[in-house]
């Protein structure tokens, strides 16, 4: 899909669903990252950490995790877990552009992180989509040229001559 532009509405949107996220699944953090490495947002605690770092390297891991699943015969392995002694972190496919990465302790267990990282995935999916559609229809990309787009955009806009 490639560039989108978030509004202050867009980020209230998904930062509601990241705190949500942290919340019922009992984590410290999570970042919304682009498959660049690019911080889209970021919820919850962890002084230590050096973001721009983390989503770098968090971007850098899926994409060579991607070539692992090519040479296995997948296209893409959508979730990635790492467990540490006292960290652990779970990084997903959010869609095409966009990763989830998750950190949390043993104060919580992967079932609970999984199911509720499952449900933040499908309702930033949902929200993120909006964005990039920018409130127009799926139909856009698809529409050809000419009198073609003319005819669709009147389905869109109809009176709009």
């Amino acid at each position: 899909m490639g560039d989108f532009v978030l509004y202050k509405e867009d980020i209230d949107r998904i930062n509601k669903i990241l705190s949500h996220l942290i919340t019922e699944s009992a984590s410290a953090y999570v970042l919304l990252i682009n498959k660049d490495g690019n911080l889209i947002s970021q919820v919850g605690f962890s002084p230590n950490i050096n973001v721009t770092s983390l989503a770098a390297l968090a971007a850098g891991s899926f994409a060579s995790t991607k070539a692992i699943a090519t040479l296995i015969g997948e296209t893409e392995f959508s979730v990635m877990f790492h467990q540490g002694e006292k960290e652990n972190i779970h990084i997903s496919l959010v869609d095409e552009d966009v990763i989830m990465v998750l950190i949390f302790d043993d104060r919580t267990n992967l079932g609970l992180v999984k199911m509720i990282a499952g449900q933040a995935k499908a309702k930033l999916g949902a929200a993120l989509k909006d964005v990039k559609n920018n409130g127009i229809p799926d139909v856009m990309p698809d529409m050809g040229g000419g009198e073609q787009v003319a005819d669709k955009l009147d389905l869109l806009f109809p009176g709009d001559k």
